[in-house]
């Protein structure tokens, strides 16, 4: 398995298969409008506009999983996205990250960085190789402009 075997719905409707994005890096990450961590939007969009056209695909998962912090609709999401962060990168409609009834995607990518991986708040992020597999994962604390996360996708996009 990798993470190219699962498939999401977009946040727009519509099917989604990570196995469009197969042989490429990706950095998944579960997002939320109404939290502290909310404009690291802005820094994800930089990152899609930075590295996008070198095969990096930035995906955004909203959850609201945490403090209840994503109660909006798709299209409710997707304006509030496009209207405060001018978010370009793939939306995917609204999942549960954690527990039991967490999407098949984010249990494959906890199981693979271990117990400490498991996101705990919005704004978990998880850099997928172009192999399919988890190459590193991020707390919420850790914004997108970090000289870790910039590092990762470095080495990722030269695998």
């Amino acid at each position: 398995m990798s993470a190219f075997d699962y498939g999401l719905e977009r946040l727009e409707g519509g099917p989604l298969p990570l196995s469009t994005y197969a042989g490429q890096p990706m950095l998944i990450v579960n997002t939320a409008s109404q939290c502290g961590f909310t404009s690291q939007y802005a820094g994800l969009q930089a990152l899609h506009e930075e590295y996008g056209g070198r095969g990096l695909v930035v995906l955004g998962v909203p959850s609201n999983d945490f403090g209840a912090q994503e109660p909006g609709s798709g299209t409710e999401i997707a304006g509030f996205c496009t209207r405060n962060y001018g978010v370009g990168f793939p939306m995917a409609a609204k999942v549960k990250v954690r527990g039991a009834a967490a999407h098949p995607l984010f249990q494959y990518l906890s199981g693979q960085g271990g117990v400490l991986a498991r996101p705990r708040w919005n704004f978990y992020k998880y850099l997928v190789g172009r192999n399919g597999t988890l190459a590193a994962w991020f707390a919420s604390t850790t914004k997108p402009s970090s000289p870790r996360i910039r590092a990762a996708i470095e080495t990722a996009l030269k695998a």
